[in-house]
Parts: C-alpha cells; structure tokens; sequence
C-alpha cells in the first residue's frame, strides 16, 4: 500500500502535483468512506473500476454514484465487463484493491474516464492507498492522465 502511494507520488511529481495529495487519517478505500473523510458527497468520489477488456485490462474512472451499464460498456469495449479478480488487479494497474487510481498505471493499460464525473466542477480520485485523494478538475485529471479517452459507460 505503501509503495503505491510513493509511485503515485512520483508520478505526479512531473506534473508539479506531488504535494495536492491529501493523505487522510481514516480509509478511503470505498466511496462511502471516502466521502466522509474527504467530507463530500460521494457522487464526487472518482472510483476506478478494473476490467478485463479484449487482451488487456482496461481502467474506467467514473463518479461515485454510479453503475456500469453492461449494454454501454460493450458497445464502446466490444467485450462484456467482466471485472478483474482482486488478485489481477496489482498486477494491471500497479495498485492494491481499495487504492486503484488512474495514475501511475502500467504504460498497456488504457484509462477511460466516464462522463459521469463531468457533473461536477471538482473531483477525488484515490492515490494509490486506501487513504489517499486528490482534488482535481475533470481538465486536471485528463491532463493528468494524457492519452486518457473520454467515454459513456455508466448509469446513475
């Protein structure tokens, strides 16, 4: 858990972002607690979903108060959601169960981020522990995560 957050760290370092990281006393690892330690709604929790896509596992970033639409989600993937297993999910994304983020992620594995979160003016995705967050702009956390494509994959 430890050493995800210094990589997300890392990696935000290039974007002069390392310190925006809130580190936060209690779990943050489901939305609900998030929420509440970040003392927001937990619509404006950015959770970070894990799939098995095609031949890869692919990452969607979607707000907090929403489902994924299994019809959606396989026109736009052309694969059924299926997602991964809590031991793949390290492995694809670098980060453990309760910290998975869109940040420092293995260079194959793609992140889409859903239009759900364009809701808000503000969001919090995690950092890579299941205490961590930060604030971002939906422009922020695209410029954030460059090569991040916009989709339409949840229901609310």
């Amino acid at each position: 858990d430890h050493m995800a957050i210094e990589l997300v760290r890392e990696y935000l370092k290039a974007y002069g972002r390392d310190r925006d990281i809130i580190e936060l006393d209690t779990s943050s690892a489901t939305v609900e607690l998030a929420a509440q330690a970040l003392g927001t709604g937990p619509e404006r929790i950015a959770k970070t979903l894990s799939f098995m896509g095609r031949d890869h596992a692919l990452l969607v970033v979607c707000a907090g108060d929403c489902k994924i639409d299994n019809h959606k989600f396989k026109e736009t993937f052309h694969v059924k959601a299926r997602m991964l297993k809590a031991d793949e999910v390290e492995k694809y994304t670098n980060h453990a169960v309760g910290g998975v983020c869109p940040f420092a992620v293995p260079e194959e594995t793609p992140v889409y981020l859903d239009v759900s979160l364009k809701r808000f003016p503000w969001i919090y995705p995690a950092c890579g522990s299941a205490n961590s967050a930060i604030k971002l702009s939906n422009e922020e956390l695209q410029a954030l995560v460059p090569g991040a494509r916009w989709v339409d994959v949840c229901k609310i």
